[in-house]
């Protein structure tokens, strides 16, 4: 995947035709959510991981230099909010990338997590897009609005999925990671568990594979990042800030403003990128007339830049005794 080129006028008109219908972006949520019993709820079939294969960022005589990036939100309770926000900033996103040449070839894959433990549809995924095909994937994506309540979600199955079912040729043929951000507010569990996993993905892993082995093996091909935005149940909580912390040390960015969520992924991106510093990159955001300035600032200032070339990471990970901590009524959680 990974072809055509994005176009902020086919995303206008795309938003005029469904202000003038009377339906929002996302319009397949919304029907589900409003009609269907909850029982039957499912991922929209070009977001159903059960069976997947492999997502692909491909290098093409169009993107000959591909740059997979993935943006994972929790879409349970609170933060069901992210993606319509997410989708309006959609223009600021792609305009900071690609006009200010922060990246000049990104695929961005989205996807939504939620609690396999519970919940209807606890992983939907789109594809690496380079073009308007992206909205579509966010707009496909079931706001369910569930978890599980005890301040754990299945991030870590989201993790496993771009871990093993994901390729990259910025990875495989230039060494070059892909950034992956995961937005929420809760701690992920303990372990990837085999029997979730073979029902949402369909895959057969023989024993549950513990959270610090996959993140090994998952920052081999991503720079990986945990956001908290302003406004979400847990956003401060020093348990779920300190876990990440502990996973992905600086790689956890305190957001207090949602509307700047998409200047702050454009701006880690260009840090990472080594195309700007924090201070050309604000002075960017005054530039197309985003007041996100503030918030962005204050988010990564404490995010160092340029991540260099090579393909393994050397951010601390959790040992595997820190993983196999049991939470309240036995679930194993960090």
């Amino acid at each position: 995947m990974g072809s055509g080129t994005w176009s902020t006028n086919v995303y206008g008109a795309a938003a005029s035709y469904r202000a003038a219908a009377g339906t929002s972006a996302f319009d397949y949520s919304d029907r589900t959510t409003r009609s269907a019993p909850r029982h039957t709820w499912a991922a929209h079939p070009s977001l159903d991981p059960h069976g997947l294969t492999v997502r692909e960022s491909r290098d093409s005589d169009e993107h000959p230099t591909s740059l997979a990036v993935s943006v994972l939100f929790d879409v349970t309770g609170s933060m069901g909010a992210v993606p319509r926000v997410l989708q309006t900033k959609l223009p600021e996103l792609f305009g900071l990338l690609l006009r200010k040449g922060y990246a000049e070839h990104p695929q961005i894959l989205f996807g939504a997590v939620g609690d396999a433990t519970c919940d209807r549809v606890p992983l939907q995924l789109g594809q690496f897009e380079s073009d308007n095909r992206m909205d579509d994937d966010l707009g496909n994506i079931l706001l369910e609005g569930g978890g599980g309540g005890q301040m754990t979600e299945s991030y870590e199955l989201a993790l496993y999925a771009m871990a093993r079912h994901t390729s990259l040729d910025c990875h495989e043929k230039r060494g070059r990671r892909g950034y992956l951000f995961l937005i929420g507010d809760e701690m992920p569990y303990g372990k990837v568990k085999a029997r979730e996993v073979r029902a949402v993905l369909g895959d057969h892993l023989t024993e549950d594979l513990p959270l610090p082995v996959l993140l090994a093996e998952l920052r081999q091909k991503f720079e990986v990042y945990f956001i908290v935005p302003a406004g979400a149940a847990h956003v401060g909580n020093s348990a779920v800030l300190g876990t990440w912390r502990k996973l992905l040390g600086q790689n956890v960015i305190e957001l207090d403003d949602l509307d700047a969520v998409c200047e702050t992924i454009a701006l880690t991106i260009g840090l990472g990128e080594e195309a700007i510093d924090l201070a050309a990159g604000l002075d960017d955001l005054a530039d197309i007339g985003s007041d996100a300035g503030a918030s962005v600032g204050r988010a990564l200032a404490t995010l160092g830049g340029g991540r260099g070339t090579v393909a393994r990471s050397s951010a601390p990970l959790l040992n595997a005794a820190d993983a196999a901590d049991a939470g309240p009524g036995g679930t194993t959680r960090l």
